[in-house]
Parts: structure tokens; C-alpha cells; sequence
């Protein structure tokens, strides 16, 4: 169901009432096991917003905060550290010579950081390849993890498709977290490093006396990668609780949303937007399936929300940037406003509901500006 979007006030929004019993196979158990061998370790917290569930007519509200993974302002840490100790053991298991290689990679600035430092603290090199709008604070930040930076006029596909070109060098490899046909195995190992994010979910709801998981994860998409995650961790469960599943993205990138519309995998022509880390164009090849088979809802939301919801997720102590904060706006978008009530009623969502918002930047990682607009 898609609401008329030739109507000035229409959100950008389609539900799917057939995904939760949609399912796939789960992530690697060793995934968690890697992550808590690294130095910096430690899970990320899971802040109750009880503001906000009253805010929005729900029973208790969460964010998961990834202002500080690792080390790092943003999530994607877990993605690439995972992603670059299988690379570099498939390389020694070959047979191949030993010493550094260099790990090549394009971003919207998060995923490239994460890269670089993974690289530098291995005694790897690293080459990121940065598009156009992204903030020159946070390519800054990558360079000084010791990477070489190469920014581009092109928008985050180009910054791709230039990446996978100098990755063809002698001794350097693709660390990239979107695939295509005949690109799959390292974003695949990517996707598997966010695994430990939701594991750290299940562990702190419990905690928190929510033993039967979340009813709704609001999920901030770009490529689809992290959402491929989320739905891999849900939707593999034998049995139990199937929460719903919310998609997030931008009005200038919605790649995702515009390809469950047409039933698809399409590329969309990306315009400007703060939530830099979200402006791609095409979804994931090895994400497409899942989002297709097991994402609840889409929708799609302007700057401005994302601004909003950063400030207020600020007020409530939570350090969340533009991408992390699209996950309450997209929320509070679909639980507001007209069409609320039937809205409601296709994500199963009531007064004793619990949500998870999965903010997975800090305002350190994106310095734009997180007040309204």
C-alpha cells in the first residue's frame, strides 16, 4: 500500500503486511565472539526514551546509540573490522605473499573512517574514494587515520564504481559495503560484522524486562546493508515474536522505497541531503532479497525531520547524527498526521508497544547541523 504521492501532504510510504513471515538463515555465531576480542570493545548502550513513547503513543521507546563503536562516531566499525580479519585470512590461507595491502573503499564518510582506521591499526594501507556533499570535518577525519583520499564531483555510485576500478592495483582489495553481481563475498562479511549490534539488542531488552523482543525496529537505510542485517537477525528465528521492521531514508536518496514500489532493484538520481551517509542510489545486490522479502515498511523523510529528531534526541542525552536521528523521524512520520490510525494498525503497533530506534551515528560523525531548519 503506497499513499498518492502527486498530493502535496502524501507521505512517501509503503507497507508490506506479508513480511514478517518471510525468513532466511541466520548470521555466523562467531561474529559477537571477534568483536569482543578487540581492544576497544564494549557494547553500545540502549537508551530508554520514555518522552518519546509518550510522545508517539507507544509503550516504551529505545535508541540503540552508536555515538561512540569502537572507538569510533558511527556503527560501521562492526562492518569493517569483521570484513577486513576474513580478507586478510582468506589471503594468507591462499598462500599469498605476505606484508601490507591496501584496502580500498568508497563513502559517504563512515564506513570509509572505519576502513581507514581498521587499516592503520593493522598496518594496512587504506584508499577512500569520498563523493560530493560530504562534509569536509568528516573527510578530514579519514584522512587522518593515515588514508589516502581521493574526492570525486561524482555522486556515491561514481565514488563506487572508481573505487572497484583502483582496487584492480597489484595487492590492494575492494573493502566495499554494497555488492553487485560478481561482488558479494565481502559485503556479505560486512553485513555479518552489524550481526553484533542486534545481538547487544536482544541482551540489553532482556535486561531491561523486554524477554520477548521489540515489536518495531526503525532502521536508517542507504545501500540496504545494515537493514540486511537486522532482517537476517529477525526474520531467521524458527519461532517467536516478529517485530515489524521500518526502513528510514531520505526524499533525495530513496533507492530502497522506490525499488519495493516497482517490486525491483532500481537506481535513483541522488540529490543533496544532510544525512550524508544515507544519499545512495542503488541498494545492495545481496540486501535487495532481504529488504524485498522481510522489510514490514518504507518511507522516506526531508531534512528538516531528521534536523528535528536530532534535536530532540540531544535534549534526551542522546548524541545522534542526521542518518542516526532519520529513525525517529521516520517514526514519528508514520506514527502522526493523517492515514495515523490505519498506519498503526499495519505494523501492529499499540499502547504497550515497544519500539527500538537504531541511531547509528553520533553528531560527531556527521557535523552538519541537527537543529530545525
Amino acid at each position: 500500500m503506497l499513499e498518492n504521492l502527486s498530493s502535496p501532504h502524501a507521505l512517501p510510504w509503503l507497507v508490506r503486511p506479508s513480511a514478517r513471515t518471510w525468513r532466511c538463515d541466520p548470521a555466523p555465531a562467531e561474529v559477537r565472539g571477534f568483536h569482543a576480542t578487540l581492544p576497544d570493545y564494549a557494547p553500545t548502550s540502549l537508551a530508554e526514551l520514555p518522552e518519546l513513547a509518550s510522545e508517539l503513543g507507544v509503550g516504551r521507546v529505545f535508541a540503540k546509540d552508536e555515538s561512540c563503536r569502537l572507538g569510533l562516531p558511527a556503527f560501521k566499525a562492526l562492518g569493517a573490522s569483521w570484513a577486513v580479519h576474513r580478507t586478510l585470512a582468506e589471503r594468507a590461507a591462499s598462500g599469498r605473499a605476505p606484508g601490507p595491502v591496501t584496502l580500498v573503499t568508497a563513502t559517504d564518510g563512515n564506513h570509509g573512517r572505519a576502513v581507514a582506521r581498521t587499516a592503520r591499526l593493522l598496518g594496512q594501507h587504506a584508499h577512500v574514494f569520498v563523493p560530493q556533499g560530504v562534509h569536509p570535518q568528516a573527510v578530514a577525519a579519514i584522512a587522518a587515520e593515515r588514508a589516502e583520499v581521493t574526492e570525486i564531483e561524482g555522486a556515491y555510485d561514481e565514488a563506487v564504481r572508481l573505487a572497484a576500478r583502483a582496487a584492480a592495483a597489484p595487492d590492494a582489495v575492494l573493502v566495499q559495503d554494497t555488492a553487485w553481481p560478481g561482488y558479494e563475498q565481502i559485503p556479505g562479511w560486512i553485513v555479518e560484522g552489524y550481526s553484533t549490534l542486534c545481538a547487544e539488542i536482544d541482551e540489553q531488552l532482556a535486561a531491561q524486562g523486554v524477554a520477548d523482543g521489540p515489536d518495531l525496529v526503525s532502521i536508517p537505510v542507504g545501500v540496504g546493508s545494515l537493514a540486511q542485517a537486522v532482517i537476517t537477525h529477525y526474520r531467521s528465528r524458527p519461532s517467536g515474536r516478529a517485530p515489524a521492521l521500518l526502513s528510514v531514508e531520505p526524499e533525495a536518496a530513496p533507492c530502497v522505497l522506490e525499488s519495493l514500489i516497482r517490486g525491483a532493484p532500481v537506481s535513483v538520481t541522488t540529490g543533496k541531503t544532510t544525512m550524508a551517509g544515507l544519499n545512495c542510489g542503488t541498494p545492495s545486490s545481496i540486501a535487495w532479497p532481504h529488504l524485498n522479502g522481510g522489510l514490514d515498511a518504507a518511507v522516506a523523510i526531508p531534512d528538516a525531520d531528521s534536523a528535528h529528531a536530532a534535536a530532540r534526541l540531544a535534549a534526551l542525552g542522546v548524541s545522534s547524527g542526521p542518518c542516526g536521528a532519520a529513525t525517529l523521524a521516520g517514526l514519528r512520520a508514520v506514527l502522526t498526521g493523517a492515514g495515523v490510525g490505519e498506519r498503526r494498525t499495519a505494523l501492529g503497533l499499540g499502547a504497550t508497544s515497544v519500539v527500538v530506534l537504531l541511531s547509528t551515528e553520533g553528531a560527531a560523525a556527521n557535523p552538519h547541523a541537527t537543529t530545525d531548519r
